[in-house]
């Protein structure tokens, strides 16, 4: 067997929400736990800490990850989806798991696998966290998937919990409302483990209260603790330098306003960490030394200690093109306002969603003054492009529709000037695509 059947296994022998949908979802954690026995409980062997929420979670994730291992940490990272390639999931110290790895797991639990007949989010779980037990990390950072409470990914018991965020968002499967998502995502929060908020709403802070109480665990909100004192985007889209009450001035790489109530996550995290006795570090004699010297490091070099793609992404400059992967409601009240800010002679958008998604929220979001290239990720589930032109109109918007993402993208870039900003988003599956294209 070869990576490619392998990967393809993967996602065509087993249910897959990314791909399918609802249909892919499977609740419970029946079969996390038979996995996980069959494997001989794996996540035991290595601390955790665990991140769910609507947004986010991705960014602070990595961001975490970063610090960790710059503190000398060997670190495990679990995220969802990737981008180009399957191995961008499962890595340890920013390096991806290896093919070989992945053929020769498939290939030998081939039969266990079918007679379990597990999802793909469930079996590529209990993947990672067997390879993080086999590469001996210290620390693993685990982003759920989807929700929280009967996320398979719930199975481990954290050093510290972290909730981004609530919007709405997979209503279908989570909710109609606030409260709803927000009693799904708080199916995270353990017993006597802290847990970090970083926004909240009057409704979602109720039943996070609650639900901290109810297991004694110690919560901490982020928005509370005033850790950002002021931060100011660099030119050109390099980063954002930060004045914090904790951590002195650092830069990041990551861009976008939206990115600063992930930095004020992070921190917080940050803040309980070195409380239970982490995020410290050693110079050559063996002395400890705070993460504060660490900590420029770590920020200003998050995707390449860690891999991360797709926030913000600056691709190249004149004429402009960036690439999020945002794609929800709650993304897009802060990608608008970011791209309606844009100085340029002309905002170009090349624009696609998935159909489950609140379309009607997400298109009333979007910036008028913009050129739209209405297009599809390969996806069964993407939305066509020729209804995304006729909701664009209604609110309107203008542009014309592509078939392809490369497509659309090259005609995008057909007449645009050095002075120009070429935006690529919307799904997940859109800037997976245009990436792709890029190797």
């Amino acid at each position: 067997m070869t990576y490619q059947e392998a990967t393809e296994y993967l996602f065509c022998k087993t249910s897959n929400f990314e791909h399918q949908g609802v249909g892919g979802y499977k609740e419970g954690l029946e079969n996390s736990q038979k996995l996980d026995e069959h494997f001989g409980h794996p996540h035991e062997h290595f601390r955790c800490i665990h991140i769910a929420g609507t947004n986010g979670k991705g960014s602070v994730s990595n961001m975490i990850a970063a610090q960790l291992q710059t503190c000398g940490y060997r670190v495990g990272l679990y995220t969802s989806p990737h981008i180009i390639d399957f191995k961008e999931r499962i890595r340890v110290n920013g390096t991806p798991i290896n093919e070989k790895y992945v053929t020769t797991f498939v290939e030998s639990e081939k039969a266990f696998i079918e007679s379990l007949n597990p999802t793909f989010f469930e079996l590529t779980t209990a993947m990672a966290f067997k390879y993080f037990k086999e590469m001996d990390v210290d620390i693993a950072v685990i982003e759920v998937g989807l929700g929280g409470r009967l996320d398979c990914t719930n199975i481990i018991t954290p050093i510290l919990s972290i909730i981004t965020n609530i919007s709405l968002d997979h209503t279908q499967l989570l909710g109609n409302s606030l409260e709803q998502i927000a009693m799904e995502k708080g199916g995270i929060i353990k017993r006597g483990i802290p847990v970090v908020i970083g926004e909240s709403t009057p409704e979602t802070k109720m039943v996070f209260d609650t639900l901290a109480t109810e297991v004694h665990a110690p919560i901490t909100y982020a928005e509370e603790q005033d850790e950002i004192i002021s931060w100011e985007e660099m030119p050109d889209g390099q980063g954002i330098s930060y004045h914090t009450k904790h951590y002195g001035d650092f830069q990041c790489e990551l861009s976008g306003a939206f990115q600063v109530k992930n930095m004020n996550t992070v921190l917080a995290a940050m803040r309980q960490l070195e409380g239970m006795g982490y995020m410290i570090s050693y110079d050559e004699q063996g002395h400890s030394k705070k993460v504060i010297s660490e900590i420029d490091n770590a920020f200003k070099n998050v995707t390449n200690i860690t891999g991360l793609m797709a926030r913000w992404q600056v691709i190249r400059s004149n004429p402009t093109i960036v690439c999020d992967t945002g794609h929800n409601p709650g993304a897009w009240e802060y990608l608008s306002k970011q791209l309606e800010n844009v100085k340029c002679r002309e905002l170009r958008i090349v624009f696609g969603l998935v159909e489950d998604k609140d379309i009607y929220t997400i298109m009333s979001l979007l910036p008028k003054n913009a050129t739209y290239y209405y297009t599809k990720g390969s996806t069964k589930r993407a939305f066509p492009e020729t209804s995304l032109k006729i909701f664009g109109e209604q609110f309107g918007l203008k542009g014309d529709c592509y078939p392809t993402v490369e497509e659309a993208y090259q005609a995008a870039m057909q007449g645009a000037t050095s002075e120009d900003f070429i935006f690529i988003g919307g799904s997940t599956y859109v800037v997976s695509d245009f990436m792709k294209s890029r190797i």
